[in-house]
């Protein structure tokens, strides 16, 4: 079995875009290269990328070798939410085996946005048909246009305070009344010195417009980055831990107010960073995992910023494995 996650610098939509011209995919088109000059072919393949990968030139020449070496293989764009996990870390798959040995479900072309609903896959999703679909836009914007409100409606009183459009709030108004999807608070740590991961308060006077926030009767958060901690624009959700206090009280105000003002209503949230703990809690890290004793906290960041979720790498291996 070959297991790989190749560098995705080359593929990300934020990053250049350099595909295979870029160095950093080098070891990937190696392996592309040597695959069919094995004297013994593995008989399993699991690669992991960004969404983007699939409309990269380093996807076709992949899908070529993999047809060129007799594998059958099926493709998926997954985020963790299929599973009831709380956060949104949507990823490419690919899982193909030789074709001596039949998948247990009927493979297509097409790139599937949830785990086929024959098979059983865990911890929470158990093979009905409905899943978030992985965050596809798809299935989001169905939701939305089903919704009474439309998308480009909302409930009276609801107000836009943050720099997020209508149709924002209202996926993630659906995404938190999603009863499949487990609350944040089953992932968060106890006895934590919370001081110690509050946001500063030149980032929430900065970046208190754009920030992602949640709490921990939330069932969403968004994709935690190797910047998380570090930077704020989109690198991930924080938490509001002061639940007694209504973020619309806070917010509606706020162009009024003086920067000193500013600052009391904002810090009055206690919003603070998810610790390293929680996320490779959402990650489906072990309870035993820990970092070497002198990894700083930006390092655990970034580390688990570059990680995967281990729950949907579990489950494409053991339908890898399934046989017909």
């Amino acid at each position: 079995m070959i297991l790989m996650s190749p560098p995705c610098q080359p593929f990300t939509r934020i990053g250049l875009q350099g595909d295979i011209s870029d160095p950093r995919a080098k070891s990937f088109l190696y392996i592309l290269d040597i695959l069919p000059r094995l004297q013994k072919t593995p008989s399993y393949i699991l690669l992991e990328n960004v969404k983007g990968f699939e409309s990269s030139e380093a996807r076709e020449a992949l899908i070529s070798t993999l047809q060129k070496c007799g594998y059958t293989y099926q493709e998926f764009l997954l985020s963790p939410t299929c599973l009831g996990i709380p956060n949104s870390r949507l990823r490419y798959f690919l899982i193909a085996k030789l074709q001596n040995e039949p998948f247990s479900f009927q493979t297509t072309s097409q790139i599937l946005d949830e785990f086929p609903s024959s098979i059983s896959v865990g911890p929470d999703c158990t093979g009905t048909d409905y899943c978030l679909g992985g965050d596809s836009q798809a299935t989001m914007d169905q939701n939305l246009s089903s919704h009474p409100c439309g998308t480009n409606a909302l409930p009276d009183k609801t107000l836009l305070y943050k720099l997020e459009t209508a149709e924002e709030l209202k996926r993630k108004q659906i995404q938190n009344n999603d009863s499949s999807v487990h609350m944040l608070k089953d992932f968060l740590e106890e006895n934590i010195e919370m001081s110690d991961y509050f946001l500063p308060p030149k980032s929430l006077l900065r970046y208190a417009l754009i920030l992602d926030i949640v709490k921990p009767t939330s069932r969403r958060s968004t994709c935690f980055t190797k910047g998380y901690g570090h930077y704020v624009e989109g690198t991930g959700s924080v938490l509001q831990t002061a639940t007694d206090v209504e973020i619309d009280s806070v917010y509606k105000t706020l162009d009024s107010l003086t920067e000193e003002k500013k600052l009391e209503k904002l810090s009055s949230l206690k919003m603070r960073y998810f610790t390293p703990r929680e996320i490779a809690n959402l990650h489906g890290f072990p309870a035993d995992f820990g970092f070497p004793g002198k990894t700083s906290i930006k390092q655990q960041y970034r580390l688990l910023g570059n990680s995967l979720n281990v729950h949907m790498v579990s489950n494409l291996i053991t339908i890898l494995l399934q046989s017909h």
